[in-house]
């Protein structure tokens, strides 16, 4: 099969954004992932398969979807859209059928050459310093495609990223990365024990994985860059043991390949998706960090080992004047830093 002709399912792509890389860029989020974190800020990326959202607020009630469902998976109550997904294929009868596209289909397949066609249109915007991330969800586990996908849009000039949580088969995951010009890396949780315990998987892999990443650029120039991502995650990751072992790690094995680290300020942004999905999220009541909470986490992975030039800390933080209102929007889409 030529590399063109690989397909994978692609939940969205996200024009504009100066989250996930350097310059302006299009962000590819891809479906399905190899962890299962207690925070996620794309829990519609977790599934690899297309799955069907409920807007409330475009529904008229005409339940012409619910007519449309060959699988007999909605019903409308009082409550709202119910969505047996125990049932529910994916098929995409319902969205199509629905005449106020209240219901909505999350990931489509697409080849890697409609993909990198689609893509290609926007490098008016890159400038010199933009190109193109392929995020997700975790990237790799659609691995052939990504790499397919990466070696084209590569093969045009694009710079090329991939965000990655390094949860993957090393073989796979380093031939992805090869194919990158900018690796972003999350390093969330620095003991193995509680790593399982908010993602669902230990560290040992995506530890093995980043060194073996590290020899790679050693001795292949390529990928060119890596950086480190550590969400801020509060009564989680973001403790000050967590940063000061970290930031170890990084000085210890990749202070000579690594040239930034980011700490991610949680952000809330997702409640409205999970109950799109019909699901509940644990940090649905948890506020922003405060500005002074990121900065001393900040200065403890400054103080860690690692070249202090190479932290910096990004994302929104709690308003200190009670008087101003937040903007939430009602569907942020796939969140780029911070939702790692």
């Amino acid at each position: 099969m030529n590399r063109t002709e690989e397909t994978g399912v692609v939940l969205e792509l996200q024009r504009l954004s100066t989250e996930d890389g350097p310059g302006v860029r299009t962000t590819v989020f891809l479906k399905g992932c190899t962890l299962a974190c207690a925070w996620c800020h794309n829990p519609e990326s977790i599934d690899p398969r297309p799955q069907v959202q409920w807007m409330g607020n475009r529904c008229i009630a005409c339940r012409t979807c619910v007519t449309a469902c060959p699988q007999h998976a909605l019903l409308l109550a009082g409550t709202g859209m119910q969505l047996d997904r125990s049932l529910c294929t994916g098929c995409g009868a319902c969205v199509t059928a629905c005449p106020s596209g209240a219901m909505d289909l999350l990931g489509a397949r697409w080849t890697a050459q409609a993909l990198l066609a689609e893509v290609v249109k926007d490098r008016a915007y890159f400038g010199p310093d933009g190109g193109v991330t392929v995020s997700g969800g975790e990237p790799t586990l659609q691995g052939e495609f990504c790499r397919s996908f990466l070696a084209s849009a590569h093969a045009t000039g694009l710079h090329t990223a991939i965000d990655t949580c390094g949860m993957a088969a090393t073989d796979r995951f380093l031939a992805v990365a090869r194919e990158a010009d900018l690796v972003l890396y999350d390093l969330k949780e620095a003991n193995a024990a509680r790593h399982r315990a908010f993602t669902g998987q230990d560290n040992t892999v995506i530890l093995a994985n980043v060194l073996a990443l590290a020899d790679v650029m050693r001795h292949e120039g390529r990928p060119q860059t890596l950086w480190v991502r550590t969400p801020l995650i509060p009564g989680a990751t973001a403790a000050d043991l967590n940063i000061r072992v970290l930031g170890g790690f990084i000085a210890e094995n990749l202070a000579d390949v690594v040239s930034r680290w980011d700490l991610c300020a949680f952000n809330n942004l997702a409640r409205d998706k999970y109950a799109r999905l019909g699901s509940d999220w644990l940090y649905a009541g948890t506020p922003l960090m405060s500005r002074e909470e990121v900065q001393h986490l900040e200065g403890v992975a400054r103080s860690s080992g690692v070249d202090p030039g190479i932290v910096q800390w990004s994302g929104r933080t709690k308003l200190d004047d009670p008087l101003v209102v937040e903007n939430h929007s009602a569907d942020p889409g796939p969140l780029g830093l911070g939702g790692c």
